[in-house]
């Protein structure tokens, strides 16, 4: 029997709005995706960034202390040389003909000593004069490391192992005493000057471990640690100079280089968790805790207290442990005490994307 179309009309409208709350009850009921993350416990440190210039471990530009004339030149530019090698040699005639004078001079006064050492020994000579044949040996002696001690100033060696710039004189040139002739300069080990602003004194202390880049090579990251801090604070900017060492054995840092430094404070082991696992309300923060058990997932709304953040990634204070499962991914569907499907577990070596793919 047909009803009237009143009654029908009455009858679509009340299983429309049924329809719409069954679906709804249906949607809530169902599990949602997640994919979860482990919390891990690792190194940290808060990151005090600075800007400093590199400088050679020894550094010097060597010069004469006499005026002469160059007659040897043994090294290249840019050459490594060794501590002790002859660099530079000035004309030094007149003082090797000095010396070899000198040197003819105490053979003749030791063969005098010695004779009358002999005829004293005999009691053919007096004591007096054998002690005046050595004292005019022993002032041959110091006559002979004069000459010497001077003709050193001849002789330009490199006082430290390390490697020379470009030399400024050629053979022939006439140098003066404090002309610059060559640097040198030991690059295996690399000297960073920054300043530090006087408020993170307290946190800064030999051996803290420090990374550095430059322009120059923006894909490589330079390591090192402080070696000292300085004894002052500048009265004007407030802040204090700090020195670290830079390994540079493949000689690719120059003195004069701009660096951008990242100093590791407060250095410490600590549980860390990806910052998008996060849930922020107000002050206050949270996470959803995964829990499993007789093969059942079920999700637990935790409050957590954080730390620092750096790179994606969030210091947890208190509230989590490390292996601690939680919602890495699908934290807008998940719920307070609601059952979840867990798709898999992100780490290291395997991403959300790679996850995700592999749940299709």
């Amino acid at each position: 029997m047909l009803l009237p179309f009143h009654r029908r009309r009455l009858l679509r409208l009340t299983l429309v709005p049924l329809t719409l709350l069954l679906s709804s009850v249906t949607f809530a009921q169902s599990a949602p995706s997640i994919i979860g993350t482990q919390a891990i416990v690792t190194t940290w440190s808060d990151p005090l960034e600075a800007l400093g210039t590199l400088s050679a471990d020894e550094s010097v530009t060597l010069s004469a202390t006499v005026t002469d004339i160059v007659t040897e030149i043994n090294f290249r530019d840019g050459e490594q040389v060794e501590e002790g090698q002859l660099l530079i040699r000035l004309e030094d005639a007149e003082e090797q003909a000095q010396l070899r004078a000198s040197q003819a001079l105490r053979e003749e006064r030791r063969n005098a000593s010695n004779r009358a050492s002999q005829l004293q020994e005999r009691n053919l000579a007096a004591r007096a004069d054998v002690e005046d044949s050595q004292s005019r040996l022993r002032q041959a002696d110091a006559d002979i490391q004069a000459i010497e001690a001077e003709l050193a100033n001849y002789q330009i060696k490199a006082p430290f192992s390390g490697r020379v710039g470009f030399r400024n004189i050629s053979v022939g040139a006439l140098v003066t005493p404090g002309m610059d002739l060559v640097t040198l300069d030991k690059l295996d080990v690399m000297q960073l000057d920054f300043s530090v602003p006087e408020v993170f004194l307290g946190r800064l202390s030999p051996g803290l471990m420090l990374n550095a880049t430059t322009a120059a090579y923006p894909d490589a990251l330079f390591s090192g640690e402080i070696a000292a801090i300085g004894t002052r604070v500048d009265p004007v900017t407030r802040s204090v100079s700090v020195r670290a060492d830079l390994e540079n054995t493949d000689g690719r840092l120059r003195p004069g280089m701009l660096m951008e430094v990242i100093v590791q404070q407060r250095v410490r082991d600590t549980v860390v968790i990806p910052e998008a696992a996060i849930e922020p309300s107000g002050d206050r923060h949270f996470v959803m805790l995964i829990e499993q058990s007789e093969g059942s997932t079920r999700l637990a709304r935790r409050e957590v207290s954080i730390g620092e953040r750096r790179n994606g990634e969030v210091e947890i204070l208190e509230g989590l442990t490390a292996n601690d499962l939680i919602v890495f991914h699908g934290l807008q569907l998940a719920r307070d005490g609601q059952e979840a499907r867990l798709i898999g577990i992100a780490d290291d070596e395997t991403g959300i994307r790679a996850l995700l793919e592999a749940d299709r």
